[in-house]
């Protein structure tokens, strides 16, 4: 029962990391179009520190509190070549989301080099991840 909620923790916690790094890129492109010093610039720029460090931190440190758990109460890590790969691309969304702290950064110092171009392209690679991340852990394909 115990690793029941593990895996239900480990789950919702994983969604709002998801979510987070999901919108945050999306309020970048937004962010991109706003006069720097402007009302809405500044509006932006709350709502990017929140989303960081009240949802997107907290989740990203709960996925791996709660995946570590359960790895270690259930894989096989001889046989799981799977979970190395799996493991491989977790820690890839963990850097994206130092990227998207550094970029949160750089907006809130009024220092942002980047195209609205470049945040939508961004805003894919958390989606890619993601689909790679999901099929290895409920397909295990070797």
């Amino acid at each position: 029962m115990f690793l029941l909620y593990i895996k239900a923790f480990h789950i919702i916690s994983v969604i709002a990391w998801m979510a987070g790094v999901l919108y945050l890129p999306r309020l970048f492109v937004y962010h991109t179009e706003a006069e720097k010093g402007s009302r809405q610039s500044e509006t932006f720029k709350v709502m990017e520190r929140r989303l960081l460090k009240a949802i997107i931190t907290p989740a990203m440190i709960a996925s791996w509190v709660f995946g570590l758990v359960l790895a270690f109460q259930t894989v096989n890590w001889s046989q799981a070549g799977w979970f190395h790969l799996k493991l491989v691309l977790v820690v890839a969304l963990s850097g994206f989301t130092g990227f998207l702290a550094r970029w949160t950064r750089d907006f809130a110092e009024d220092r942002n080099t980047h195209t609205q171009r470049f945040f939508r392209i961004a805003n894919e690679v958390p989606t890619l991840l993601m689909i790679v991340i999901v099929i290895l852990a409920v397909v295990k394909p070797f």
